[in-house]
């Protein structure tokens, strides 16, 4: 099987990992504000989630010659290390949870924010377990001011959110009665002919920014979320960020036996087995759970069915692509993780630096905002510039 040795390589699969991991999001956000149901849209991305992971360990696990102490993967499948499997499969369910949360929380307080809150949980908790589960190979001077930034980074987060939903709130004040009464009416389960989200489409002559905008967002999408209470979409956060800071640990255990779980002489998972593992537990907690909410949907979404979602080929190709990437982001961070320590892999949780951009370039966010605003978007992004530097450079090497 291939190992990442280097820093350099770790450090390599960390980045990549940062820009999938930063850009499925805003696909699966695309799909919802075009008005294709959640549910539907989370059944494709489960299946290609799963693919990236068998590509993975068929691939990378299967080259070079096997050996007694770092076995290939087929070899791996069949020996006595059910524990550590059982450690990877609660990884993948407490990703899964994660994952199924935020999809629904995007559409409350929006991909930037929900982003930064998730990633400020899975920082201040996984980061701390990792940090001694991998017995303390990072350096701590530097991992945990690097955790700090990121803390500092979130605060401002929230001052971006609160700002910008002020600024929101001042443009739809601004509208008439009538205008707003008719949103309530609506909902659509296609795409509107043509245009992205910046409102260029012939149907969509509103600018991104605008309150004509802000109400044409609303009839078109999935769900819909004027006149909900906000503390729906932060409640979906703070449960997506404590599943999201298990995952890691969970995994770190699965492939390093910390607690010493294996009968003597059975090798450790490799990192390649162990991700197959985590996304086959991923998959079936996801399938099991959107073929429920099919037939019995939440926050008011329509009824649909396995017939319905069969045929619902809109978006579909995007749905399968978001899937790719997570399964991919999510290998490349446990093979640099594996390498430099999964402390220093959790640099990936500056993913809302990349899932920022997307949602400004796609979505219209933050645009019109106030001058506050503003400032204190660029200065959010600076922060987790440096925090993403920081926890990278606390690396160390696993021996």
């Amino acid at each position: 099987m291939y190992v990442v040795e280097s820093k350099g390589g770790a450090i390599a699969c960390m980045l990549l990992s940062l820009l999938f991991l930063g850009t499925w999001p805003a696909v699966l956000t695309l799909l919802e504000r075009r008005g294709r149901l959640p549910q539907h849209t989370y059944l494709d991305y489960s299946f290609t989630n799963l693919l990236a992971a068998l590509i993975i360990a068929l691939t990378f696990g299967e080259i070079g010659k096997s050996t007694p102490e770092k076995p290939n993967f087929l070899v791996q499948l069949s020996q006595d290390n059910w524990p550590s499997v059982l450690f990877a499969m609660a990884g993948g369910l407490f990703l899964s949870l994660g994952n199924l949360s935020t999809q629904y929380a995007w559409a409350f307080v929006g991909l930037s924010v929900t982003e930064v809150v998730t990633c400020s949980i899975t920082v201040v908790i996984g980061t701390t377990m990792n940090y001694f589960l991998d017995d303390k190979i990072n350096k701590a001077e530097i991992l945990f001011p690097g955790v700090a930034c990121f803390l500092i980074a979130v605060c401002l987060g929230s001052a971006v959110h609160s700002s910008n939903a002020a600024d929101n709130k001042a443009k739809l004040d601004s509208l008439s009665i009538d205008q707003k009464a008719g949103v309530k009416d609506s909902h659509t389960s296609s795409f509107p002919n043509s245009g992205l989200e910046d409102g260029t489409g012939s149907a969509e002559k509103a600018k991104a920014g605008t309150a004509d905008f802000l109400v044409q967002l609303e009839k078109r999408r999935a769900i819909k979320v004027f006149g909900k209470s906000i503390f729906i979409g932060l409640a979906l956060n703070f449960f997506a960020g404590c599943c999201f800071s298990l995952f890691s640990p969970a995994f770190n255990l699965a492939t390093n036996d910390q607690w010493h779980t294996l009968k003597e002489g059975v090798p450790h998972l490799v990192v390649y087995t162990a991700f197959f593992y985590f996304s086959v537990s991923c998959f079936v907690i996801a399938i099991i759970l959107n073929v429920t909410f099919l037939y019995h949907p939440v926050l008011n979404l329509p009824r649909t069915s396995i017939k319905a979602y069969v045929n619902d080929w809109n978006g579909r190709g995007w749905a399968l692509l978001a899937g790719l990437l997570c399964g991919f982001g999510n290998g490349l961070q446990f093979m640099g993780g594996q390498a430099a320590g999964y402390a220093a892999a959790d640099a990936v949780q500056a993913l809302p630096l990349v899932s920022t951009f997307w949602g400004i370039l796609l979505f219209g966010e933050y645009r019109r905002s106030s001058k506050r605003t503003y400032i204190l978007l660029v200065t959010m992004l600076s922060m987790f510039i440096v925090a993403v530097a920081i926890l990278m450079a606390s690396s160390g090497h696993r021996k």
